[in-house]
This record gives structure tokens, sequence and C-alpha cells, in this order.
């Protein structure tokens, strides 16, 4: 009598399931204004960490050493999440909780959350005059649940920021002939420095 294999179960093979695909987003984490102060003792240095979805993937801040309540990180941060969240949950929302960065723990400043929904309004990558990049300020609340300080952040409506092809070539052609002239320049300088050289080799066999 033939017995399975205990790893096939009974002859039934296990299949993993494939994980899920992800979307990732760009997002700007530009400041903060009027932040509780957590710290008592030392100055407080804040970080932000960007998240959708927390058990898939947070993204971080630097930590600002020196704005304290104020902080500035100017971080462009990508955010992933799962594919298709946005159109199967309303309430899918790009969470920012901010935190106070100490040798012992990290103590939580506050948190801002923006529905996905509100920022990813579609667009069509191929025409970036179409996607005007959305710059906001939100509230930050403190774990308490009372509001506390402000948080700027821009997120583009197709999560990607986006350049005009036709300023990045009217650049490039600005660029080349400014690389034009200055070659011609430097080659003029070298073509007048053998002519007076020449001149004054001339001048020095008519001396003799």
């Amino acid at each position: 009598m033939n017995h399975p294999h205990p790893s096939t179960g009974g002859g039934q093979r296990r299949i993993a399931a494939a994980p899920p695909r992800l979307r990732e987003i760009e997002v700007l984490i530009i400041s903060a204004q009027g932040l509780k102060n957590v710290k008592h003792v030392t100055k407080m240095r804040p970080y932000g960490e960007v998240y959708v979805e927390k058990d898939v993937h947070v993204a971080r801040t630097h930590v600002d050493e020196k704005g304290g309540t104020n902080p500035t990180w100017n971080d462009t941060v990508k955010v992933k999440f799962r594919e298709g969240l946005p159109e199967s949950d309303v309430l899918a929302a790009l969470n920012v909780d901010i935190y106070a960065h100490g040798h012992v723990r990290e103590k939580p400043v506050g948190s801002a959350r923006v529905l996905l929904n509100d920022v990813l309004k579609g667009g069509d990558a191929a025409e970036p005059a179409d996607n005007p990049v959305q710059l906001m300020t939100v509230q930050v609340w403190r774990p308490s649940g009372r509001p506390h300080g402000l948080l700027n952040l821009w997120v583009p409506p197709t999560g990607r920021f986006l350049l005009r092809r036709e300023s990045l070539s009217f650049s490039l052609k600005e660029l080349a002939e400014e690389e034009e002239v200055a070659a011609a320049a430097v080659a003029g300088w070298r073509k007048g420095g053998v002519e007076s050289e020449e001149e004054m080799s001339l001048e020095s066999v008519r001396a003799c």
C-alpha cells in the first residue's frame, strides 16, 4: 500500500499565495509649524514616518536637528501600498506620524492624514500641464486627539512628480547654444594667441 509523502499533505501540493502587487507614489514632506514640544530638557528633533499601510511599507524623513517645533524636511519619499487600494477602500489614507528623535526612545508628537482619493486624481502622465501638483496644509493631531500644529506636504495627482518636456527641451537647447558660444570664444582666443606669437617672432627676426 502506497502512503502519501508527508510533505504533500495527502497528495495535494500547497501553492504559495502570490505577493500582492504594489503601487508606489511620491510625496514631498515639506515642513510643519507649531508642533507640541515633547522635549522639555533638550531641543526637539522631529522626523516623520510616512505610510498608507503600515504593515506593507513605511518611508521616513530625515531628522531635523535645528527646527524644533517648526521643522523643515523638504524630503521626497516613496510610499508603497497594495495596488487598487484607493478604488476598493474610500477611507484609505496617506499618514504622516511625527516623532521626536531620542537616544532612549522616540516620543510621538502628532499625526496627520490625507485621504488618497482626495489627492490621487489620476491624469495623463503624457500631459504634465494637466497634472497640477497638490500642495496642501493639513492639521496635526496629538495622540490625545487634540489638534496641535500644521503639516505642509505636496502630492502629485498621478503619484509622480512630472517635468514639462517642452521646458526640458528648451533648457537643453539653451545649454547647447551656450556651449557653442563658449567653444567659439575659446577657439578665437587660441587663434589670437597663435597670431600674436607669430607676430612676436616676426618682430624678433626684424630686430635682428
